[in-house]
């Protein structure tokens, strides 16, 4: 049994939606947890707290990244649209790894 194109392309289009929907709800959690670990840096001494405001650059910078593939799977459609997402979804996996390894070190 054959779905008609106009079905298959709707729910693709469905999914895309849902995808981003989910990405960028997360993306605004994890800026909110980069956030909060700024505001740490406070009470963390000098020399400490030049370290963490080097690895909060470097999460800042994944997210601003991750922020950008976003844009870009706005755009994409078809098969661009999943070799866009694959990406995604490697620099969603780094920003995740990079804000717990970042968070367990304000612990």
């Amino acid at each position: 049994m054959n779905i008609p194109v106009p079905v298959k392309q709707e729910k693709a289009m469905e999914l895309h939606h849902e995808y981003k929907e989910k990405m960028a709800a997360q993306l605004k959690e994890w800026n909110a947890q980069i956030s909060l670990l700024e505001a740490k840096l406070d009470g963390v001494a000098a020399d400490m707290k030049i370290l963490r405001m080097e690895e909060i650059r470097g999460l800042r910078a994944r997210q601003h990244a991750a922020a950008a593939k976003m844009n870009e799977l706005g755009k994409a459609s078809g098969e661009a649209w999943e070799q866009i997402r694959v990406t995604a979804d490697k620099l969603w996996d780094e920003l995740k790894q990079g804000l717990s390894d970042v968070q367990s070190k304000f612990k």
